[in-house]
């Protein structure tokens, strides 16, 4: 929930946060029907489903200084999304003006500025503040909430804090004595300037896949440290002609059909994803000539080969990652790091490799989250503590058992390997509004899942999952928690996960209802993992 600034040195140190104030009483607090944490796509498309359901009595606690989540904080070089730009975007909002197929860093979070603006969302919002602590008051029947800007009393939590928002940083011997900057990816320091410099770059995923091509032709020497080689697709991307913007902005429904081809299209790679791993042997293929037609060292292409089947570990796309690879000022490092020095990186070969800047794109606390321990349910345990002993899961991917009257947009298992995650968003968003309509017409003043709900959701979803190629493709990956579960990714089409949100359930929910009215009796529906 706290935001790990840029330091000199990393993981070496624990970052510093806030300290939590004590608990005011509930009088002086600030009152408030819906308290949303964050405001990237997740918090601000809930802010804009409340306002545009006539509910005022709500407020967004950001810690940013804007809206935009990931894409205000992610300003790396070369930064940009891997997901068609024309199904990145609300449905409700599109933008006929993307300049190319995958939109750049920038122009998303002009996006995301330009949608708060239009949906008049943005005096609900408290920037600059961070949530210090979150605790269930029973008595209460409400929330209280710690912030830097003071106390809050909410009736409902909405955890919109995003999956990719807690930078993992590298626990290396001797980082801490490194006398050049280091920073990690989603904390870019623009203030160093990378130019004629020796630097490294710690990692081969996501982000790194888009530094290393962007700052190697900066640079003097650029050394790339591996620790498993990536799948990595070719990039079809172009930018938009004049013509194609003015069609998806004068002629009605194109830009719509547009968008609906990318999804199903997107949609069919489930069917390898989750139910027929084998499928992917095909892009597989595609992916080891796009290796042999772009490097023709043998040496290297074994380097950069996976030994693991492609879509167990997130698949990248890149036209230049590996022709940055072969040049001469840029070495592919796969042994371990032994130890960082003050100048220099120590690999566990004995070489040593004399550095003036380290970047650190190693990912971020996906499954173990250092904010969840701010979070206390009903009886005195951390999120974070409970999803330790027990698993990171929720029902629905929305709600925990012990933690009333708090929802996720979006939580355990509705990640994406394939698709647009504001598809998950919105669907996540639909169970919210819903809710917030249920607890109106009964007359409720706390909602809680059952914990054999729960547990019967999860226990399916789990099963699923063991077919899935995350689980039967050869590889460990972030996907995976402390327990060797998937807790990370929907295991089956997102147009299922859209039918099994599309209404809050309140017969899988413990219920009280508020004082002045008995809350009326309930059927149970029973739902799984399609």
């Amino acid at each position: 929930m706290t935001q790990a600034t840029t330091r000199r040195t990393t993981a070496a140190k624990p970052s510093s946060r806030p300290k939590a104030k004590p608990a005011a009483a509930p009088e002086s607090r600030r009152q408030v029907g819906v308290l949303i944490i964050g405001s990237g796509f997740a918090g601000l498309g809930a802010a804009i489903r409340l306002a545009k359901d006539g509910r005022d009595d709500f407020l967004v606690i950001e810690r940013g200084s804007e809206v935009g989540g990931t894409w205000r904080d992610n300003t790396y070089p070369g930064a940009a999304c891997d997901v068609p730009s024309h199904l990145y975007s609300y449905s409700y909002e599109p933008n006929p003006d993307w300049s190319r197929s995958f939109s750049p860093q920038w122009e998303i979070q002009d996006y995301l500025r330009r949608t708060a603006e239009k949906y008049d969302v943005l005096d609900k919002h408290l920037f600059d503040t961070e949530v210090t602590s979150a605790q269930w008051d029973a008595e209460a029947e409400q929330w209280l909430v710690e912030t830097t800007a003071g106390g809050f009393a909410a009736d409902v939590v909405v955890a919109a804090i995003g999956a990719l928002c807690e930078p993992a940083l590298p626990d290396i011997k001797g980082i801490e004595t490194f006398q050049g900057e280091v920073f990690h990816s989603s904390r870019w320091n623009h203030d160093s300037d990378l130019t004629g410099k020796r630097v490294a770059v710690i990692g081969t995923g996501a982000s790194a896949i888009q530094i290393v091509p962007a700052v190697a032709d900066q640079v003097a020497q650029l050394d790339v440290y591996q620790r498993t080689a990536p799948w990595v697709m070719p990039r079809r991307d172009r930018a938009y002609s004049k013509p194609e913007k003015l069609v998806y902005k004068h002629i009605p429904g194109a830009q719509r059909l547009a968008r609906e081809a990318i999804y199903w299209g997107r949609e069919a790679l489930v069917v390898g994803f989750a139910y027929r791993p084998k499928i992917l042997l095909g892009a597989q293929r595609v992916a080891e000539r796009h290796i042999r037609r772009q490097i023709t060292d043998d040496d290297l292409r074994e380097a950069v080969t996976p030994n693991w089947q492609i879509g167990c570990k997130r698949i990248l796309i890149s036209n230049d990652w590996y022709p940055t690879l072969v040049k001469d000022h840029v070495e592919l490092v796969t042994d371990g790091i032994a130890e960082i020095r003050e100048n220099a990186i120590v690999t566990r070969d004995g070489a040593v490799r004399e550095v003036d800047a380290i970047v650190v794109a190693t990912g971020f606390h996906v499954t173990d989250s250092p904010g969840w321990e701010a979070i206390k349910g009903a009886d005195g345990r951390s999120l974070g503590q409970v999803w330790r002993e027990e698993g990171q899961q929720a029902y629905k991917g929305a709600a925990v058992a012990g933690f009333p009257n708090m929802l996720f947009v979006v939580g355990p298992n509705t990640g994406l390997g394939h698709s647009s995650m504001i598809y998950m968003i919105e669907s996540h968003v639909n169970y919210l509004a819903s809710a917030l309509d249920e607890m109106d017409e009964h007359g409720l003043a706390t909602f809680e899942v059952r914990a054999d709900k729960q547990r019967a959701y999860n226990d399916d979803l789990q099963e699923h999952m063991k077919q899935t190629i995350w689980m039967t493709g050869g590889c460990a990956s972030w996907y995976l928690d402390s327990h060797g579960k998937n807790t990370t990714l929907w295991p089956s089409f997102t147009f299922a996960f859209r039918r099994l949100t599309r209404k809050f359930d309140l017969a899988a929910y413990r219920t009280t209802a508020r004082a002045d009215r008995p809350a009326a009796s309930l059927t149970l529906v029973e739902e799984g993992v399609a």
